[in-house]
């Protein structure tokens, strides 16, 4: 039976799954050639876009108070689990900000406040609260264009192109240090001139426009303003060499033409094609508990090198297989079981702040509700990263003897 809804398109589905998984996957190798190979980042907020486009056919307030809904309700199941743990340490809110910046927990128009380092790291990394703190950018990121949308789509369709290429101005702007901004306003409005143009592609998708463009002119266009991301890169890389998480306006041209050439060709799949058929339950679980997998996995991963480490034990297997054990590879296997028992636990928040009946394990398509509109409200919003542009501190697992991983 196909993973499918009415009005689902199971080519950007497997494009969002495929972009979940790319950002476990970078998290947990540290490799720099993730951000090359696929800008999840900016595929998720130029499906984001377009879905937000579909939906805006209906009244914007309506909109507006479904996609909050969405999510905000898992946040609020993360958001409340992670500050028990610090308050179960001993972190108090004053230590490091106001109480009010507490509030940016559960309402993400800015970036939290959690401490950088707590316990004593005996079993546990002590800097998990930056693992579980920072990935909310993405959160707050969208959450400002989901809020910014009824005007960008009104701007979009009155000057499609000057609109669809303004945050890449800015964001060339801002490389360059010709707008200076407040330090509390560098991060938002860097990370909205990065994918801004990400997520008005998505507009232009939504609208039709990229499908009138001659596929020939996005496929010689689109690797063109890559391959200028990529020279922006040589002469601008950091302590993190060419991961373009840490180069702004290099991540801004890469993901703009990687997503450009994705979403011109793109199928309209109704189901996945029969070779691609074994990924159904897969593609539909992600895209249902996108918000969750996003949200938990860095925090999981800190619990995946706590189980790595017990591993370690074994002396058979720290004979046997030292080099896997010290490699990236078993937190990377043991972060999915983790993020199954989450899924299982606190995934239903999703279906709730959909109006859905709960379901513990969605692998196939969500009965039509009262309140489902499968055009616009379908699961699986791409809702998703650090503070800025840059992802998460990746987590490796420690060797017998050392410190914390």
């Amino acid at each position: 039976m196909s993973g499918s809804e009415p009005g689902r398109d199971r080519y950007l589905d497997l494009l969002r799954a495929i972009a979940l998984v790319r950002v476990v996957a970078y998290h947990t190798f540290a490799g720099a050639v993730f951000s090359l190979v696929f800008p999840a980042m900016g595929v998720m907020f130029a499906l984001a876009g377009a879905l937000m486009a579909r939906s805006l056919r209906r009244p914007a307030a309506a909109v507006l108070r479904s996609r909050a809904r969405r999510v905000l309700v898992p946040l609020w199941v993360y958001a409340a689990t992670v500050l028990v743990l610090l308050v179960g340490q001993g972190w108090s809110p004053g230590a490091d900000g106001s109480w009010a910046q507490v509030l940016l927990w559960f309402l993400p128009v800015g970036d939290p406040v959690f401490p950088e380092s707590i316990g004593t790291g005996a079993v546990v990394d002590p800097t998990w609260p930056v693992q579980a703190g920072e990935i909310l950018w993405y959160v707050r990121t969208y959450f400002w264009f989901m809020l910014l949308s009824p005007v960008l789509l009104r701007a979009f369709r009155s000057r499609p192109w000057p609109v669809l290429l303004a945050p890449l101005a800015l964001s060339g702007l801002l490389a360059l240090g010709l707008v200076p901004l407040p330090s509390w306003a560098g991060a938002p409005v860097t990370d909205v001139a990065t994918y801004g143009s990400c997520w008005i592609l998505g507009f232009a998708h939504q609208s039709g426009l990229l499908r009138r463009v001659p596929r020939g002119a996005v496929l010689a266009a689109g690797p063109a303003v890559m391959g200028l991301g990529l020279w922006w890169a040589a002469g601008h890389r950091g302590e993190t060499g060419w991961d373009l998480n840490g180069i702004p306006l290099a991540q801004a041209l890469w993901s703009f033409g990687f997503c450009a050439v994705l979403l011109r060709i793109s199928p309209v799949w109704q189901e996945l094609p029969r070779p691609l058929r074994f990924l159904d339950g897969a593609v539909t679980l992600l895209n249902s508990r996108a918000m969750t997998v996003y949200l938990w996995h860095n925090l999981l991963l800190v619990g995946a090198v706590v189980l790595v480490d017990v591993l370690w034990r074994s002396d058979v297997l720290a004979t046997a297989v030292p080099e896997l054990l010290s490699s990236p590879w078993p937190t990377f296997v043991l972060v999915w079981p983790l993020l199954a028992v989450v899924v299982l636990a606190v995934g239903w928040a999703e279906d709730l702040a959909a109006g859905r009946r709960p379901r513990r394990w969605p692998v196939r398509p969500a009965p039509a509700g009262p309140r489902a509109t499968a055009a616009t409200d379908a699961p699986g919003r791409s809702l998703f990263y650090p503070r800025s542009v840059r992802e998460a501190v990746p987590l490796s697992p420690r060797s017998p003897g050392s410190g914390p991983g």
